[in-house]
């Protein structure tokens, strides 16, 4: 609670752990009493005999535990967790808009698969279909388009193949209006 008896939501970090440990690490947590989002992918693999279908962790080696952070002793001390994803040794929590729309991407029927993190790019907001009102990046891929949903703090992306008619960029990346001289307004700052 907060100085104002005011209960305060946790919030999200990304947990660093072994390599193909994630599933068991989330478990633990949740077993624990922890909110865990361990967002997964289906992929195709191919052996000499068989190909069979798995399901992969989309960021290897990392999920996104919601917590306190002043509460973070049991997680730290949980078997086969490295690290709370941070910055100097202080956690810092993933952007809850960022959670809800990898979220949404993975709880949809669209293939989807990790991505190389995409800091720079058109933003968009999806008008159409089930992911609606999910903003992202627009990005073109052997002749079709995808938008690329990214983890900022881990610098990790997921792209979902979709329509390209589907989106309209977003309202902070709209050209700003020229002046009688041509210039660009610049926003107000006082």
């Amino acid at each position: 609670m907060n100085r104002c008896g005011v209960e305060q939501i946790p919030d999200w970090f990304a947990v660093h752990v072994r390599s193909r440990y994630e599933n068991v690490v989330a478990r633990c947590l949740k077993a624990k009493g922890y909110e865990c989002f361990l967002p997964t992918y289906r992929s195709r693999r191919r052996w000499s005999d068989r190909v069979r279908e798995l399901e992969l962790p989309l960021f290897p080696g990392y999920f996104f535990c919601r917590f306190h952070i002043e509460d973070r002793l049991p997680i730290l001390k949980t078997p086969r967790l490295i690290s709370i994803v941070g910055i100097a040794q202080n956690p810092v929590p993933v952007d809850e808009a960022e959670i809800e729309a990898v979220r949404t991407l993975v709880n949809s029927d669209l293939r989807h698969e990790p991505w190389p993190y995409v800091g720079i790019g058109q933003k968009v907001r999806i008008d159409y279909g089930a992911l609606w009102g999910l903003e992202g990046v627009l990005q073109s891929f052997k002749g079709r388009h995808r938008i690329v949903v990214s983890v900022t703090l881990l610098q990790r992306s997921v792209a979902a193949e979709i329509d390209r008619s589907w989106v309209s960029p977003t309202l902070d990346h709209l050209p700003r209006p020229l002046d009688e001289r041509g210039n660009t307004h610049q926003p107000c700052t006082q």
